[in-house]
């Protein structure tokens, strides 16, 4: 056998062996990037159910009677609006704290606040004059919102807010004597229905 067919045999095993390499690599690159792909989703799937738990478990804490203030302070800076939500509704959650989520931008945070028993009168008032047409109205209906909440809002701009306010059972006589007056035959005549009902109650007594 001549030099140069021995030559070109040994070029041709070399090229040979080095695609066979190649292909391994190749091999092993998909079958790594497979397995790493996995591992990727399999710790999206982790983080996605903790992350859920954890919410959870704020949303928990956030409306339990027995969370200290310390926490409560934190879970009003909660970066989910639901925990901040169940805070609005604890009744054992702090007046200042309550004031802070009546400010907060989620209007279901503020709705909390505005049905919450342990919210001050300078608090609903702040509702009283919330932006969201559906917060005051939440505090028009609220039966234990205080009068002069309810005075103020008998001169809201719209009028079902003041209707609202003319046949909630804690408006004052004064108050629904100035809705008798109301443009709104709807709203004078619920403000008329409100005076009989307390006529009524002052004479069964």
């Amino acid at each position: 056998m001549s030099l140069k067919i021995i030559a070109y045999t040994g070029y041709l095993a070399f090229v040979q062996s080095k695609q066979y390499l190649m292909y391994q690599f190749i091999g092993i690159g998909h079958a790594m990037f497979s397995f790493l792909v996995k591992i990727f989703l399999m710790l999206a799937i982790s983080s996605t159910v903790l992350a859920a738990e954890t919410v959870a478990e704020r949303k928990r804490a956030a409306g339990h009677p027995a969370t200290s203030v310390e926490q409560m302070q934190e879970l009003s800076k909660d970066p989910d609006w639901t925990v901040r939500q169940y805070l609005g509704r604890n009744r054992r959650t702090p007046p200042d704290l309550l004031d802070k989520l009546a400010e907060d931008p989620h209007i279901q945070v503020r709705i909390a606040v505005a049905t919450n028993l342990a919210t001050t009168e300078a608090t609903f008032m702040k509702l009283a004059k919330d932006k969201e047409l559906a917060v005051r109205s939440v505090v028009a209906r609220f039966e234990y919102v205080p009068e002069n909440t309810l005075a103020f809002l008998a001169d809201d701009s719209n009028a079902d807010i003041r209707l609202e306010v003319a046949k909630n059972l804690n408006t004052t006589r004064d108050t629904l004597l100035k809705l008798k007056s109301d443009p709104q035959p709807e709203v004078a005549a619920a403000a008329e229905i409100g005076l009989q009902r307390l006529a009524d109650e002052a004479g069964s007594q």
